[in-house]
């Protein structure tokens, strides 16, 4: 539950600058620019998120929303600017990838804690940093990509530094990494990520800039019709 909250849910609100860096095997690379807001809602643990894209052409100006509840499945939708159409991205399409990323859409608003099975397996140290060592198992199979999840959290931030997915055959195949953190107005944050798919090869890498906390983000913003005409004052 820690390492959920310092992940996932520090600030009233939060709004940063972010780059995914998309590498395929072979090395070629592709930039996406984007900036996210995210609003924390109430005392139930429940958030909205808003993400416009400005780079590259393909994907500028598309839109990404969830409302995420603790109590139900998340809503998400996707606004794509070419078609002007918005899609509703159904629950069994959480796992699927975010924008050709290897996130997933689950992986960018986080997953709810009370799907899983928490076993505390080890207290180890990892880069001269204290960590508990986690596993995480669905509770139903067929709700997540994984089969189980084993992550490595700082005993003093709780952040996750490290985390591995393995898939329905056991096989590693996702990894997470936490390559940079910093204190944003006394704030411990993960500015720098990257996953990794370890079968094929692909990975990304996300950094944000620009972070800030307690901005003053107001509810109305994270609506469809936000989705369609961007709020300029807020992702410019």
């Amino acid at each position: 539950m820690r390492s959920q909250q310092a992940f996932f849910y520090p600030g009233n609100d939060f709004k940063a600058k972010v780059q995914m860096k998309l590498t395929n095997k072979s090395g070629k690379e592709r930039i996406r620019e984007l900036t996210m807001l995210r609003l924390n809602i109430g005392e139930q643990e429940d958030q909205k998120y808003y993400m416009y894209f400005h780079q590259p052409a393909d994907v500028r100006e598309m839109t990404f929303m969830v409302w995420k509840y603790t109590n139900k499945d998340d809503d998400r939708w996707l606004y794509i600017p070419a078609i002007k159409l918005v899609k509703r991205i159904a629950a069994d399409d959480e796992n699927s990838s975010f924008v050709g990323s290897d996130f997933s859409y689950e992986d960018v608003s986080g997953r709810n804690l009370s799907d899983d099975s928490h076993t505390l397996k080890a207290e180890e140290t990892m880069n001269g940093r204290d960590v508990y060592v986690v596993e995480s198992v669905p509770k139903e199979e067929s709700s997540a990509f994984f089969s189980r999840k084993v992550s490595w959290i700082d005993k003093e931030t709780f952040l996750p530094l490290k985390e591995e997915y393995y898939d329905k055959r056991g096989e590693l195949y996702k990894t997470f990494t936490a390559d940079k953190i910093e204190d944003i107005q006394n704030i411990p944050t993960i500015m720098k990520r990257t996953m990794s798919n370890t079968q094929n090869g692909h990975r990304t890498e996300v950094s944000y800039s620009e972070v800030k906390y307690n901005v003053g983000l107001k509810d109305n913003i994270f609506s469809e019709r936000y989705l369609r005409s961007a709020p300029r004052e807020w992702i410019k």
